[in-house]
């Protein structure tokens, strides 16, 4: 009774995809009134809601008759795959589209107990719930309509998906590059430093010189200086030039911007500075485009 055909299995994944992005769509359009598309996918599709159902039905239908077991499999199994789902995608894209660090009881923000919970109640809901109706239509469709409508759907899903996965990679290299201007920022902010203590004391060393009369050496301090400067505003420059490239980065790519529109609390434990940076200058972009209007 509970053994499906591979296209029946692929629907299940793609109906619960679509309830996933509809509920966690829904409710962040209601807290911030107005409509807000979510998900690592573009278009309505969350693939961890399909994957954590599938996984769901896998372990618990078995254990059907005993609601406590499938409370528990069912908790137990989405688990697991929202701590491997949340590693795999972290060591990939060096960041996280969900944290539970915030958490109580949670491991290294992959997981928690609330969610755990929350797995184990929608177990059951689906099992002893609306996965009966959903059963009863795909059940219902013949196989030939099936098969096509699961082609169709893998198509555009593999698609969207490759280009999801090709924007979160681009957010990666993004944010390493972000790191390294900084850091380069940073050097040549402390030569910045440098060069204008080095300017300044130049130019009293040239005032000191000049009233001793010693006009050889007062010509070279000066000159000194005069260097100094032109370093100091070379380096002023480049360090200005960097920093808006830095800004221009995240309004010039789209697709990187809808991404994290997309996903609001993305964080990320090895470029947190860039990703804040990222954040905020997406944020004015949008302050800026509402202003305009």
């Amino acid at each position: 009774m509970y053994s499906y055909d591979t296209w029946q299995w692929f629907m299940f994944f793609y109906i619960y995809c679509l309830i996933g992005w509809i509920w966690e769509t829904a409710y962040v359009s209601a807290k911030s009134g107005r409509f807000e598309n979510r998900g690592f996918m573009n278009g309505p599709f969350l693939p961890i809601y399909g994957s954590g159902a599938i996984v769901i039905l896998f372990t618990t239908l078995p254990a059907r008759d005993y609601p406590i077991m499938v409370f528990f499999l069912g908790m137990i199994s989405a688990t697991i795959l929202e701590l491997i789902t949340g590693i795999v995608m972290e060591r990939l894209f060096h960041v996280r589209y969900w944290d539970y660090s915030y958490r109580k009881i949670q491991y290294k923000g992959y997981i928690c107990l609330v969610s755990s919970l929350a797995w184990g109640v929608f177990s059951c809901f689906m099992v002893y719930g609306f996965h009966k109706p959903i059963e009863k239509v795909v059940l219902s469709i013949p196989h030939q309509i099936g098969d096509v409508i699961t082609m169709a759907l893998t198509v555009i899903n593999t698609a969207d998906f490759a280009t999801s996965f090709k924007t979160a990679l681009e957010l990666k290299n993004m944010l390493i590059s972000a790191e390294d201007i900084k850091k380069q920022i940073a050097k040549l902010e402390r030569r910045a430093e440098i060069m204008e203590v080095f300017a300044a004391d130049s130019a009293e060393k040239a005032k000191e010189d000049l009233r001793e009369h010693i006009s050889d050496i007062a010509d070279k301090i000066l000159e000194s200086k005069e260097e100094a400067q032109a370093e100091l505003l070379r380096i002023k420059a480049e360090r200005d030039e960097m920093i808006a490239s830095l800004k221009n980065r995240l309004s010039e790519n789209k697709a990187v911007s809808s991404l994290l529109k997309r996903n609001p609390y993305t964080v990320s434990t090895r470029h947190a500075a860039a990703l804040s940076s990222y954040r905020k200058q997406f944020i004015d972009t949008v302050k800026e485009k509402v202003g305009h209007k």
